[in-house]
């Protein structure tokens, strides 16, 4: 709740919530597609099929949420998402935006020297369990 919020914020982590909001047409447009596309039938989850069984519900839920935790410190940022690309790329984009950071474009960087690798001996490479490679 919004003691948490302080909490994260007074110990000087910056707490930055999104909700991505899509249309009820949008969100159906999404769900028949992947319910005729096998590619695409893994990204449909039981919290999927109740919040399109209970829409109205889960709105309010939200709202409700909103009401509570949408605070002028730690605001909801609200990413109009039926438009997945543009979605990620505006969130992307406003994210960085409000992370404070130096520029370094400018400074020169130096490398290290690297250390002497003479004395190391790797494990063997049947000790450590790999990705398989398919592609």
């Amino acid at each position: 709740g919004l003691k948490g919020h302080f909490m994260l914020t007074r110990s000087g982590i910056i707490l930055i919530k999104y909700w991505f909001s899509i249309n009820r047409e949008e969100q159906e447009k999404r769900f028949r597609k992947r319910l005729n596309d096998p590619v695409k039938r893994w990204k449909f989850s039981p919290m999927d099929l109740q919040a399109r069984e209970k829409w109205l519900e889960f709105s309010k839920a939200k709202d409700a949420m909103f009401a509570v935790t949408d605070t002028k410190q730690n605001p909801w940022f609200v990413v109009k998402a039926d438009d997945k690309k543009r979605a990620r790329l505006n969130c992307i984009h406003h994210l960085l935006s409000m992370i404070p950071y130096k520029h370094t474009k400018d400074d020169k960087i130096e490398l290290p020297e690297l250390e002497d690798f003479n004395d190391y001996v790797r494990p063997p490479m049947d000790y450590q369990t790999f990705v398989p490679e398919v592609y």
